[in-house]
């Protein structure tokens, strides 16, 4: 198609008599633009409107009895097209209806560039879907865009991942490939009560199963959907302490091997006791009078759940004086630089207080059990582990050695299987990220295939360049 604006303000016309014009290839087969245009849509945006005529090219032999058929009406159609920048496009032409004189029968026009579900051309619809599938751009984004509205572009999206996850949208599509280990975890939906859970492919981070609750159920339907075949080549499942999902799995495929990483049981350790522990020493200081050194367990948490050799770096960072947050000169802000004693306050506090100087121990015992590769060694390290808890007669560590002894089997696994929940992890922040972007997504179908799709896009650091090389 080639356009020349006209001295006209509301007109632009076809013509290669003048230079003036941009030679643009036509994705709209059998359409025949005679005059364009500009008008302005109800948003305000500037929309060029290509008027036209389709090719005639219609088999006028009536299916039905053979006879031929005549133009029994014209019908004005509009699509939307690719927009030109900030501005839409539309292209308006006339349809013949054909119609037979002896049966009655009649048929439509066939438009070949229309796409089959939406009043817009196929191009535009290709487009719509290439933007989506790059998982970079929100709906409302997309829509903006493209010029479609958002319903439209959700409803393309949806059908887009039901062609790729799912069999004619009522089944998901199996796994094609086997994997050795696979991860589950549970999330929260919508911000209540109710909860989901995620199955992935601990060796690439895509997500194999999705399905409401955080029970039995959730492992036995994702077993019935894989078939025991494909699970036969399943050696271990990496798992928080979820008591429900160790034993869905143990029960219907007792060869996999449930395993406890170091995150889950630092994790419960910092949250459980340590955070605990220290809740009950500033309460007990604080009764006998002993009000500074009570205070000097306020907004020690951090410092007491991390690790020894964080707090050295912290340190050492201070002394190079690492500047951790810049400042600036718009808002008035200056460079904070790290602040040294993380150390020295850490060991201050630990030598006024026994438990906590034990929960010390017990971290570094449990960072040393999770770097060695024997399951007997590994296994006589958390003996010790939770004899140092019994021995504390606290019901917080007793807690945690009761913990242990509960996943015992599992957390000595990690020795034979080094498996970590970073994917899984990853996969959690995706979700949450996904959902933040979007402000929410009502439709949980729609939001779990977004998901499936999430889990398969790989970052890209470096993006190639467009640039045109000759």
């Amino acid at each position: 198609m080639n356009y020349m604006h006209k001295s006209t303000d509301e007109q632009m016309e076809f013509s290669q008599e003048h230079g003036n014009y941009l030679m643009i290839p036509s994705t709209l087969e059998g359409f025949n633009n005679t005059d364009t245009a500009i008008v302005e849509s109800k948003s305000g945006r500037t929309v060029y409107c290509f008027n036209g005529t389709l090719t005639n090219d219609m088999d006028r032999t009536c299916n039905s009895c053979g006879s031929g058929m005549h133009v029994n009406n014209h019908f004005e159609t509009t699509l939307r097209h690719l927009c030109f920048g900030s501005a839409l496009t539309m292209v308006r032409f006339k349809k013949l209806q054909l119609r037979c004189p002896d049966c009655g029968a009649t048929v439509m026009q066939d438009v070949p560039f229309k796409s089959k579900h939406h009043r817009i051309t196929e191009e535009l619809y290709t487009y719509a879907r290439d933007l989506l599938a790059l998982g970079k751009y929100t709906n409302r984004q997309i829509g903006q865009i493209t010029g479609l509205d958002e319903n439209t572009v959700k409803t393309i999206d949806k059908r887009r991942l039901q062609e790729k996850y799912t069999i004619n949208g009522k089944e998901l599509i199996k796994p094609e490939k086997t994997t050795p280990i696979v991860g589950i975890d549970e999330f929260k939906l919508h911000n209540g009560f109710r909860f989901a859970t995620h199955i992935i492919d601990m060796q690439t981070g895509h997500i194999l199963w999705i399905s409401y609750g955080k029970k039995k159920q959730v492992v036995y339907d994702f077993i019935e959907h894989v078939g025991l075949e494909w699970m036969d080549h399943v050696e271990a499942v990496a798992c928080d302490m979820n008591s429900d999902f160790q034993e869905a799995f143990e029960e219907r495929c007792p060869h996999i091997q449930p395993v406890f990483d170091h995150f889950h049981i630092v994790k419960n350790f910092n949250e459980k006791v340590i955070a605990n522990v220290r809740k009950d020493e500033q309460k007990r200081l604080e009764s006998e009078g002993k009000r500074e050194a009570a205070k000097s367990l306020k907004r020690s948490k951090y410092i007491l759940t991390s690790s020894r050799k964080t707090l050295e770096q912290k340190d050492q960072d201070a002394r190079d004086s690492k500047v951790v947050s810049k400042g600036n000169t718009l808002f008035n802000k200056d460079d904070f630089v790290r602040k040294e004693g993380y150390v020295e306050r850490y060991e201050d506090i630990l030598k006024e207080n026994r438990l906590l100087f034990t929960a010390d121990l017990i971290k570094e015992k449990l960072s040393d059990a999770y770097k060695t590769d024997s399951e007997s060694e590994m296994a006589k390290a958390m003996t010790e582990i939770m004899q140092l808890c019994k021995g504390t007669h606290n019901r917080h560590f007793r807690w945690f050695e009761n913990l242990i002894d509960k996943h015992f089997e599992g957390i000595i696994a990690h020795a034979t299987y080094k498996i970590t929940s970073g994917k899984v992890e990853g996969i959690n922040n995706k979700i949450k990220t996904l959902r933040r972007q979007g402000y929410g997504y009502p439709d949980d179908e729609y939001f779990f295939l977004k998901l499936f799709d999430a889990s398969r896009k790989d970052y890209v650091r470096n993006t190639p360049s467009h640039k045109i090389l000759e």
